[in-house]
C-alpha cells in the first residue's frame, strides 16, 4: 500500500456536542504515517516528507514489531519528564547524521498510535473509525514495545474538556472524530480545539508584504528581567483596508533597533534576504494578540490579531504573563497510571 496523504482536521471554536464523536487529545509533535512492508520501514510527515533520517531510534523500534505489513497514523514524540518537548523534535533536522545519532541517544523519541489504515495487507480506510480503532487495539495489543504507545480515546465530552483545560505541555489541544467515518485522506474530515490565550506585545518592528510597500506582518516583542525587548513572533492578519494607513504609522515611527535582546532571524535555505528583511520600530506601540503555543520563549505559531492597547504601557509587555500558562501537563494521568 502507498503512504496516502493524512486525514487532516478543521479548526474550531468548542468541542462538539452529542452522541457519535470520539475525544482524542491532540498531542505536541510531528504528525506522522509509519509504514513497513517486510524488512523496509518508512516515516512520512504530514506533508509528505521523509523523516526516517532524522528518526533512527523510530525506524529501529518500528522494524522490531511482530506485525511485518501495516501502515498507521500518529505522532512522533520526545517525552521529557511528565511533558513533551517539540523543540527536541525541532533540532532532530539536522543535516548532519552524527548530530541525528547524537540527540537521538540522549533523548529518544517516541511514537503515539491513533489510528491503523493497512495491516497484513488489508486496507482499512474504508471502514468506520470506530472498527479501525478495534483493530489498532489489537494490533497494540500484539506488538506492544518500548516506545510505542495507544493515544487513550473517549466518548465523553466532559473529560475532553477537562484535557482541553490542562494543554500546554504534552496537549496541544483536542481533536474530535466521527465514529461512523471513513478515514477520508487529504480532508479536513476532523475537529480539532486548542486552547486560545492572550498577551499583549510591543511592536518593534514591521515586515513590508512582498509584492507591495504595505505592511504585511507587525513584529512582535516582549521584555525580559534585564529590560531588553525580544522578538516573540508575528501577526499578519491584518485587515486589508486598513493596511495603507498602518503602513503610513508604521513609517514614522521608523527608529534603530528595534529589539534590544533577540532580534528577527535573517536569511535561511526556506527564506530569501527580500522576505527576511524588516524595519526597526521605536517601541510605541502594543497590540493584544491571540497564541496557542509557546516554544523556547516564542509563539510558535502566527499570531491572530485582537485590538491595539492605547491603554497599555510597552514597559508593562513582559514574559511575565506567559509564564502561567508554561505548565507541564500530566501525562501520567493521562494514560491512567
Amino acid at each position: 500500500m502507498s503512504v496516502p496523504a493524512p486525514m487532516e482536521a478543521l479548526l474550531a471554536a468548542e468541542l462538539p456536542d452529542g452522541e457519535g464523536w470520539q475525544f482524542e487529545p491532540k498531542w505536541d509533535g510531528f504528525r506522522c504515517l509509519a509504514h513497513r512492508d517486510g524488512d523496509e520501514v518508512t516515516l512520512t510527515s504530514k506533508s509528505g516528507k521523509p523523516l526516517g533520517r532524522y528518526f533512527p531510534d523510530v525506524v529501529e523500534m518500528v522494524g522490531r514489531l511482530k506485525e511485518r505489513r501495516f501502515l498507521l497514523d500518529g505522532e512522533l514524540i520526545i517525552p521529557v519528564g511528565d511533558a513533551l518537548d517539540f523543540e527536541a523534535l525541532q533540532l532532530r533536522l539536522h543535516p548532519a547524521e552524527s548530530r541525528v545519532r547524537k540527540l537521538a541517544a540522549e533523548h529518544p523519541a517516541e511514537l503515539m498510535l491513533f489510528d491503523l489504515l493497512d495491516v497484513g495487507g488489508k486496507d482499512l480506510t474504508a471502514e468506520p473509525l470506530s472498527a479501525r480503532r478495534s483493530a489498532l487495539e489489537k494490533f497494540f495489543a500484539k506488538n506492544e514495545t518500548a516506545g510505542l504507545h495507544l493515544s487513550p480515546v473517549t466518548h465523553d465530552r466532559r473529560d475532553a474538556v477537562r484535557w482541553l483545560e490542562r494543554s500546554g505541555g504534552a496537549l496541544d489541544g483536542v481533536i474530535a472524530k466521527r465514529t461512523d467515518l471513513e478515514y477520508r485522506s487529504g480532508e479536513r474530515a476532523m475537529i480539532k480545539v486548542k486552547q486560545q490565550r492572550t498577551a499583549d506585545c510591543v511592536v518593534g518592528g514591521f515586515r513590508y508584504a512582498e509584492k507591495k510597500k504595505l505592511v504585511g506582518s507587525l513584529l512582535l516583542g516582549l521584555y525580559d528581567d534585564a529590560g531588553l525587548l525580544n522578538h516573540v513572533g508575528f501577526t499578519s492578519a491584518i485587515p486589508d483596508k486598513e493596511r495603507s494607513d498602518l503602513t503610513d504609522m508604521l513609517e514614522k515611527l521608523i527608529e534603530p533597533p528595534g529589539f534590544t535582546g533577540s532580534a528577527p532571524g535573517g536569511p535561511s535555505r526556506w527564506n530569501t534576504e527580500r522576505s527576511m528583511a524588516w524595519e526597526p520600530l521605536k517601541p510605541a506601540l502594543v497590540v493584544e494578540v491571540r497564541y496557542d503555543q509557546v516554544t523556547g520563549r516564542r509563539f510558535r505559531h502566527g499570531t491572530g490579531f485582537l485590538r491595539w492597547r492605547p491603554d497599555k504601557s510597552p514597559n508593562q509587555c513582559t514574559f511575565d504573563q506567559l509564564a502561567p500558562e508554561l505548565r507541564p501537563s500530566e501525562l501520567k494521568e493521562l494514560f491512567g497510571a
